[in-house]
């Protein structure tokens, strides 16, 4: 554990939340705008201090501790380490960007929205910084009030549908990550994160909270068949409500996944793999077919989202290091990509006021500067080499080969899939038969301003990526270096008894008789029983 000297995450976490206090004494529309925008580019300063992480270490950083609920053993515990230092990194720049794209969209209740948006980056940027299990849950079900806002209040005609299906789909995720975090307290005497990712737990206790905790991130990430409320969600969001969900919020369930499944129930992670592996699939597989088929450009880079967030789990459920890294690193792409996406479909909106295919037809001929942004993007979202899309795709593609050609084979299938939707949007948006856009006015200085620096990170992380991979490599080795020596191993204590099995885990599905090194071990592997006497676990 490395200490701040200076309280780094609290500032991060809490900056915004002080500036949304400070916007209900500001009374004009355009003073709220630019004062949320300063603020915003405040909040960039304070990720300073984070160029001092430190590469060689999978140790948790900035840590700050203190006792918060000692009754209860509840602790004020933050600390970051290379899972989630870019994802805080993400979230924090996305704050000023969302600002600018809601500049003109957003014309009423101005102040409230803005309120909104600060209020999400405090709850998002916690659940990344949380090492306590209750102030992760805290910060978890914040998101999602802002968020309910942002769709009910700000969003199109079927917001109310959208935004309680919203509600009720994560309310019910997260009733059952609480049931799951009750539990750990009961068996393992902590909220401590990091502490109970040193408890060997039982595998039928631990079956039972993975189901919880998978369930509830499933939900949030989301996987077929909990992705239903994704499509009319985004569809009813505004341009920024859109981008928070696609970029961060998304994440929240893959995060759990690296998080909380691998190394607190590693045994049962890899009991359910197969499960989870079908699930990722589907999600390619149907989110791809189902977005080829969209006339309206949110839903189809909603559906979009879905078989993409099948790779980052597909990338994580085969536990290999090339996979789990581009999985990582596909969570933070797809978050750039996808959010610049949705900032081009609202800034088309502002103009045609429609976001159907067929009324934003051949707009090259006009709006070529708005035509080469959403040419970039898509060779981006597709993974074209140069581009930041294409070494995660590659590295989850390296790392899902290795544990079966089979699966190598249906990532092939998705991208190409992937190419066929975001080539059907490309050549009817930008070179179709014009239907609109005469006297339109191509991207402006402010579009410029949001729509460039996302740009500059598809190209920075395409084709220098290695500061990135450094950032996430130790902590990647730390999770499987634990998981391998956790995952066969469960714990179980009755009487004066500790009863310790070594079982071997389901096989990958693999019909093209491709033996993974993973699959070799586990089919070597004997169901092994150890009993020793020893004094009870202390809860």
């Amino acid at each position: 554990m490395l200490q701040a000297d200076f309280p780094v995450l609290s500032a991060l976490i809490f900056f915004p939340l002080l500036a949304a206090i400070a916007l209900v004494f500001v009374r004009k529309d355009e003073t709220i705008r630019m004062v949320t925008l300063a603020a915003g580019l405040v909040e960039c300063l304070l990720l300073l201090p984070l160029l001092g992480f430190d590469l060689s270490t999978a140790d948790f950083q900035f840590v700050e501790r203190h006792v918060w609920i000692a009754a209860w053993n509840i602790q004020y515990y933050l600390g970051i380490d290379g899972i989630s230092v870019l994802m805080i990194v993400l979230t924090v720049l996305l704050l000023p960007l969302c600002v600018l794209c809601s500049w003109s969209y957003i014309g009423r209740r101005v102040k409230e929205f803005h309120i909104c948006l600060l209020l999400m980056t405090t709850a998002c940027v916690g659940v990344f910084c949380a090492l306590d299990f209750v102030l992760f849950y805290i910060f978890w079900e914040a998101m999602l009030v802002p968020m309910f806002l942002l769709i009910a209040v700000w969003g199109g005609a079927r917001r109310r549908y959208a935004s309680i299906k919203f509600f009720l789909y994560t309310l019910a995720g997260s009733t059952l990550l609480l049931v799951a975090i009750v539990a750990f307290f009961i068996a393992g005497g902590t909220f401590s994160i990091p502490d109970l990712m040193n408890q060997n737990f039982g595998l039928p206790f631990q079956q039972l909270t993975f189901l919880a905790m998978a369930l509830a991130f499933a939900v949030k990430v989301p996987m077929f068949p909990f992705h239903t409320w994704l499509p009319a969600a985004h569809v009813e969001a505004p341009t920024a409500g859109s981008v928070l969900l696609a970029s961060i919020l998304l994440k929240m369930g893959t995060y759990g996944f690296l998080r909380f499944c691998i190394p607190i129930t590693p045994a049962a992670s890899e009991f359910f793999a197969p499960l989870m592996i079908v699930l990722a699939v589907i999600s390619i597989i149907y989110g791809s077919f189902v977005a080829i088929g969209q006339q309206d450009m949110k839903k189809l880079i909603a559906y979009s989202s879905v078989a993409h967030m099948g790779f980052v789990t597909l990338g994580i459920f085969v536990f290999a290091f090339q996979g789990i890294e581009g999985a990582i690193m596909h969570m933070v792409n797809h978050g750039i990509i996808t959010g610049a996406m949705f900032m081009l479909v609202g800034l088309l909106y502002e103009r045609s006021h429609s976001r159907e295919l067929e009324d934003n037809l051949g707009l090259s001929k006009h709006l070529p500067i708005y035509t080469g942004f959403l040419l970039l993007f898509s060779l981006a979202a597709f993974g074209f080499p140069g581009t930041n899309g294409f070494f995660s795709k590659l590295l989850v593609l390296i790392g899902v080969f290795e544990a079966s050609y089979f699966l190598g084979v249906l990532f092939i299938i998705g991208l190409l899939l992937g190419l066929a939707y975001l080539m059907r949007l490309l050549l009817a948006v930008g070179w179709g038969t014009p239907s609109k856009g005469a006297g339109w006015q191509d991207v402006n200085a402010r579009e410029w301003a949001y729509l460039l620096p996302l740009l500059a990170f598809v190209f920075y992380l395409g084709l220098a990526p290695g500061r990135a991979l450094n950032i996430m490599g130790p902590s990647i080795e730390n999770l499987l270096r634990n998981f391998d020596q956790q995952r066969h191993v469960s714990e179980e204590i009755s009487g004066d008894t500790l009863h310790t099995w070594r079982q071997p885990p389901p096989a990958l599905i693999d019909p093209l008789n491709k033996v993974s090194p993973n699959a070799a071990t586990l089919n070597r592997s004997t169901t092994l029983v150890v009993d020793h006497a020893v004094t009870p676990r202390k809860n």
